[in-house]
């Protein structure tokens, strides 16, 4: 059983806003000679790495909504120029629309278990997954999905 993790989508405003920022950061590396990963830094190094790695995700949050993940590929912590420990995290850079569920703000990241993650919106979720994100996420809101 994989573990997750849980992270708000600070600035994004939408499932496309952040597919949208990964392509930009994609082509930049490309552009620039340098392996095409995505990379997200974060300042706290989970303890629980090999079980995250195990077929784990990280969990967006985007406008107080779980709406989407990606698969983590790598964990790598490092120390910056000022010697403070931060972290790597190593995303395949596909993004994966999970069905909408509310979630309130919190700092940093958070573990979240297999048993707790939302389903994906895969071709099994029918209307759902073809539905604009905005009207899931008003239908969510207003707890009708």
């Amino acid at each position: 059983m994989a573990l997750h993790i849980l992270k708000l989508c600070v600035g994004c405003e939408s499932i496309a806003d952040l597919e949208s920022w990964i392509a930009d950061s994609m082509a930049l590396w490309r552009r620039l000679g340098k392996p095409q990963e995505q990379i997200h830094t974060t300042r706290m190094v989970p303890k629980r790495i090999d079980e995250i790695l195990e077929g784990g995700s990280l969990y967006w949050v985007i406008k107080g909504q779980v709406a989407c993940r990606q698969r983590l590929l790598d964990i790598r912590p490092f120390k910056d120029a000022d010697g403070i420990g931060r972290c790597n995290l190593v995303l395949e850079p596909v993004v994966v629309p999970v069905s909408p569920r509310p979630c309130r703000p919190f700092q940093g990241w958070r573990y979240i278990e297999d048993k707790a993650v939302p389903p994906d919106l895969g071709t099994g979720a029918g209307d759902l997954a073809a539905m604009p994100e905005d009207l899931r996420r008003e239908l969510s809101s207003l707890g009708l999905l």
